[in-house]
């Protein structure tokens, strides 16, 4: 297949299971909110946080061993593929057992990240089964990498969502007959075992020669790249842990555990959000690795101006949809209390749209490797965003730490990633990408502006309301956009390149 069949094969299945597991998803949490408690949510919240920060481990050595692959899956370098899939092997399987260690030793100090402990019993225990959850995924997970870098991310999408549904189900039934928290934790650990041990199956049957007993090394040279890259991609790790892992860590620190369980509904649709682009994003990630490989550097700018547009497209508009429909959704759906004020809200969807317009330029840095220029921008972007937080949360509690996220990203990612990506990877001015960034961010604004007054005719808290201001968001934007941006190189490219397939699909 060519690349833009790979690619959007790699979206078809992803966004088919996304949303069928945002459907299960929603259906558990709803569940999860009617028999337990705020506190239970909030420790959830916390608890995935904690181990957020603990993949630390992981250092970002995948990142650079796919980036590795793209070359000898382009000609077919067997030996150099079970090179790298044996040095990710001993790698994860570190990182896996170095995850349980670390996680267990924090267990005596849970009481620092509470401001006040809930009255719950065995609460180190389920954090334990946190850890464990975590720490298993290590240990099978280094063999998708090949299914990514070869554009064959379909093949791991279909069988993550089909485990994750049946996660979501069983859980939803312990729940229901139960009210187990410690069921519902260790249908999660089972799950997250038996789909990497299935997917390592699959993964030996289309790649026989990964299973060759035989030690095979990389040669000097080869290690020197990796390690390079490596050395960057722990920076890397370290600023995006401190910024997107600590804000419930700083909420739970600061407010209270029940504003994490609040924060944690809104953090839910943002990152299933996130999560469905981000599968986009990756989707094509392989396919531009390629392209770099093969193609000129003109041809390069050219397709990334095409999916910085789409990026933008997306999370533009669904800026605009959240600042619109994500209060009344949470008041429908889990009740008056668990709402945040839309200063907060705005605050949030802010992050949300400065973080998605991000996505194109990192997918362009990952596939041609540009980690190491930016290594120092993480430690700059962490420091900022930390000692912002815990000033301003201290005075304005959630709104203020939220608001450290959103400085530390326009004091550093917001100029550092695209400048980078343009000096080092395409050799060219980044005078037009703030150009169009600016343009762009104006056609938002504007549209955003007369979508909210539109859907002021309808009330804020009812399901009919919500409907007519859902049906406003879905069009109004869109036909904002499309009026304006028709006529662009980009738009004619995508609508070109996207509609045959659509069609082919249909048929």
């Amino acid at each position: 297949m060519s690349r833009t069949e790979n690619s959007i094969k790699n979206i078809k299945y992803s966004i088919s299971g996304q949303i069928i597991a945002l459907i299960s998803n929603f259906i558990t949490r709803t569940v999860f909110i009617k028999i337990l408690s705020a506190e239970y949510l909030g420790l959830s919240g916390l608890f995935s946080n904690i181990l957020s920060i603990l993949s630390l481990a992981e250092l970002g050595i995948g990142s650079a061993i796919v980036y590795s692959m793209y070359k000898p899956l382009a000609r077919n370098d067997r030996y150099k593929l079970k090179a790298l899939m044996d040095l990710y092997k001993r790698a994860y399987i570190f990182i896996g057992l170095s995850i349980l260690v670390v996680g267990t030793a924090i267990t005596p100090f849970l009481e620092f990240f509470i401001k006040d402990m809930p009255n719950i019993p065995a609460v180190k225990f389920y954090y334990l089964l946190y850890v464990i959850n975590a720490g298993l995924s290590y240990f099978f997970s280094y063999k998708r990498s090949i299914l990514i870098a070869d554009q064959k991310k379909y093949i791991d999408s279909s069988y993550h969502y089909l485990f994750l549904c049946l996660r979501n189900v069983l859980q939803i039934f312990i729940l229901i007959f139960t009210k187990n928290f410690l069921l519902y934790l260790l249908i999660q650990v089972l799950e997250t075992l038996t789909e990497n041990i299935v997917i390592s199956k699959r993964v030996d049957n289309i790649y026989p020669f990964i299973k060759v007993k035989d030690k095979i090394r990389l040669d000097d040279e080869d290690k020197k790249i990796i390690v390079k890259n490596t050395k960057a991609m722990i920076l890397h790790k370290i600023g995006s842990i401190i910024v997107y892992g600590t804000d419930n860590i700083l909420i739970s620190k600061f407010v209270g555990i029940i504003e994490v369980g609040l924060y944690s509904n809104y953090l839910l649709i943002i990152n299933i959000l996130n999560q469905l682009y981000e599968i986009i994003f990756q989707s094509v990630t392989a396919s531009i690795g390629n392209l770099a490989a093969t193609e000129d550097n003109d041809k390069n700018v050219f397709i990334f101006n095409c999916i910085n547009f789409f990026g933008y497209w997306l999370y533009a508009f669904s800026s605009i949809c959240l600042i619109n429909l994500i209060n009344p959704f949470i008041r429908l759906w889990a009740g008056r209390e668990y709402l945040f004020s839309m200063q907060t809200v705005l605050i949030i969807v802010i992050n949300f749209y400065l973080s998605g317009m991000r996505k194109s330029v990192l997918t362009f840095r990952d596939a041609l490797g540009l980690f190491w220029y930016d290594r120092y921008k993480p430690l700059l972007e962490s420091v900022i965003n930390l000692v912002v937080s815990i000033m301003l949360g201290k005075y304005y509690g959630i709104t203020g730490i939220l608001l450290g996220t959103m400085v530390s990203t326009l004091s550093t990612c917001f100029w550092i990633e695209p400048y980078v990506l343009y000096k080092y990877g395409f050799h060219n001015s980044i005078y037009n990408y703030f150009k169009k960034y600016l343009k762009y961010t104006i056609v938002m604004i504007f549209a955003g502006v007369i979508t909210w007054f539109a859907s002021s005719i309808f009330a804020s808290y009812s399901i009919v309301g919500f409907i007519g201001k859902a049906i406003i968001c879905a069009v109004v934007p869109n036909i904002i956009f499309l009026i304006i941006y028709y006529r662009t190189k980009e738009f004619r490219y995508l609508f070109d390149k996207i509609r045959p397939i659509i069609f082919k699909q249909i048929k």
